[in-house]
């Protein structure tokens, strides 16, 4: 295990090893010229629900303006179209349209392909109990108790 030098902090770690997922997933989505970050957003969305901004933003991982220009190129391809939230008609809402539940269902052989190709190289056990310690640590960082990150930004 390194101990020094950037090697030694996890943030930078999990960094390292999301660049390396990602990588492989943007691989997966290429032939459907569709990116990690708008895959997350196809995803997100594909409860029907509909959802603000705000809570995609959250979500998907992406600050607002960034995810702004997302759902507009999306708009743009009729993947998903903005309207009123049926719980809250003065607030607007993003949906997933058919065109986008389409897409959507021909890149999900592809993500399980990917998906299948982490657990080969790195065992189906192992892939599965750092999925879960992954989610306890956001779980733990994120939690009621934890401190606030610093002027609102996300915690590295």
């Amino acid at each position: 295990m390194v101990t020094t030098g950037l090697g030694s902090s996890l943030a930078y770690l999990l960094s390292r090893a999301e660049r390396s997922v990602n990588r492989g997933l943007a691989a997966a989505l290429a032939a459907e010229d569709v990116t990690v970050e708008q895959w997350r957003i196809l995803r997100g969305l594909a409860d029907g629900r509909g959802h603000s901004m705000g809570e995609l933003a959250e979500a998907v991982l992406m600050p607002h303006p960034t995810l702004t220009k997302a759902v507009d190129r999306l708009v743009d391809r009729s993947l998903v179209y903005r309207g009123h939230d049926p719980a809250d008609r003065r607030r607007v809402a993003v949906f997933l349209a058919d065109r986008g539940a389409e897409l959507l269902a021909r890149v999900e052989g592809g993500v399980a392909g990917h998906h299948r190709v982490i657990e080969a190289a790195y065992g189906l056990e192992r892939t599965e109990r750092l999925m879960r310690e992954l989610e306890r640590l956001v779980s733990v960082l994120d939690g009621p108790d934890s401190p606030p990150s610093p002027r609102g930004h996300a915690r590295s």
